[in-house]
C-alpha cells in the first residue's frame, strides 16, 4: 500500500487543526490596543500549540519520508496520532480561556503526552513493517528525545496542580527541544538516498 494517501489525509487534518485553533481567538470589542490585553493568555496558548502542531507536522513528514509503504497497522497508528492532535484546539482554548488554571494545564499536558505516545507507536509500527535494518529504524534510532519528551510531560501533568506556570515552562522546554533540528533522518538519507 502506498503512503501518499496517508500523507495527504494527515496534512489535511493538520491544516484543519490549525484553522480551528486560530478561529478560537475571538476578536475583542474595542479598537484600542488595550482591548487585546485580555487575549494574551489565549494568544500564548495558541502560539505554543501552533509550535507543537508544526513540530508534529514536520516530524511526521520526515518520518514518512523514510517509509516505502504502509499497512493497516500504520494507518490505524496514524489515526491514533491524529485523534490526539485533533483535541489540541479544545485543550488550548480551555487553557487560554481559564488563564492557565491547573486542570486545563494538566489536561493540555495529558493531550500532549498522548499525542507523543501515539507518535512513538506510529514510529514503532513503521519499524515493525519495514524491519530493524530499514531506513526507518536507522532514522529513528533510540529516540531519546522522544522518550525524554514523554517523561517531561508526565512530570508536568501533576505539577500543574502545584504550579501551572512551571508546567507551562516544561511544555516550552519540550517545544524548544524539538525546534532544534533533529538531523537523524537527514543523516540517514545522506548515507542511503534510495
Amino acid at each position: 500500500m502506498t503512503k501518499g494517501r496517508l500523507e495527504a489525509f494527515s496534512d489535511g487534518v493538520i491544516a484543519v487543526i490549525i484553522t480551528i485553533m486560530v478561529l478560537e481567538l475571538k476578536v475583542p470589542p474595542g479598537s484600542e490596543p488595550a482591548a487585546l490585553l485580555p487575549l494574551t493568555p489565549s494568544f500564548f496558548g495558541y502560539a505554543l500549540s501552533f509550535v507543537f502542531v508544526g513540530i508534529y507536522w514536520n516530524n511526521h513528514h520526515h518520518l514518512l519520508q523514510t517509509a516505502e509503504s504502509v499497512n493497516g497497522r500504520i494507518l490505524w497508528a496514524n489515526l491514533h496520532l491524529l485523534f490526539w492532535m485533533s483535541l489540541i484546539p479544545f485543550v488550548t482554548s480551555w487553557m487560554g480561556n481559564n488563564n492557565f488554571a491547573p486542570w486545563p494545564v494538566a489536561l493540555y499536558g495529558a493531550d500532549l503526552l498522548l499525542a507523543g505516545f501515539a507518535y512513538w507507536l506510529l514510529a514503532r509500527a513503521l519499524i515493525v513493517h519495514h524491519g530493524r535494518e530499514s531506513r526507518v529504524a536507522s532514522a529513528i534510532g533510540q529516540d531519546l528525545k522522544g522518550l525524554a519528551s514523554l517523561l517531561l510531560y508526565t512530570i508536568a501533568i501533576p505539577l500543574a496542580f502545584l504550579n501551572s506556570r512551571w508546567s507551562c515552562g516544561i511544555y516550552i522546554i519540550v517545544a524548544l527541544m524539538w525546534l532544534i533540528p533533529d538531523p537523524r533522518i537527514e543523516k540517514t538519507f545522506s548515507r542511503n538516498p534510495s
